[in-house]
């Protein structure tokens, strides 16, 4: 079961770019919580992040732009398969996330990151 089973791609869809990325980063935010050390719940906000982008991929018509989500899916998977967490690692691949548009860029002053 996922997380985000009642979310349907035509919902996603009507949020912009900048929301759709807010949305994943708020996950992200919310795992910083349960670092550092090596969680369920901390597990569980890469799991809802990475649902996140594969529906923001899916809504996406710009393939470049669904191609870096992608890559950056991978190292948000890779710290998900951890068996220690990395919070700088963490930090990194939310600060690039946030970087990938320009309303959720705002957010990297304001997180510290």
């Amino acid at each position: 079961m996922t997380h985000y089973d009642s979310l349907p791609p035509e919902r996603w869809a009507r949020f912009g770019l900048g929301q759709q990325i807010l949305q994943i980063g708020v996950e992200m935010q919310r795992a910083l919580k349960f670092l550092p050390g090596s969680s369920l719940h901390l597990r569980s906000c890469y799991e809802r992040a990475m649902e996140l982008v594969d529906l923001t991929v899916q809504v996406q018509a710009n393939s470049g732009l669904r191609r870096e989500l992608l890559r950056w899916r991978e190292v948000v998977a890779e710290l998900y398969l951890r068996s220690e967490s990395d919070p700088i690692a963490h930090r990194q691949a939310l600060r690039v996330l946030l970087l990938l548009h320009p309303e959720s860029a705002k957010q990297v002053a304001v997180l510290g990151l």
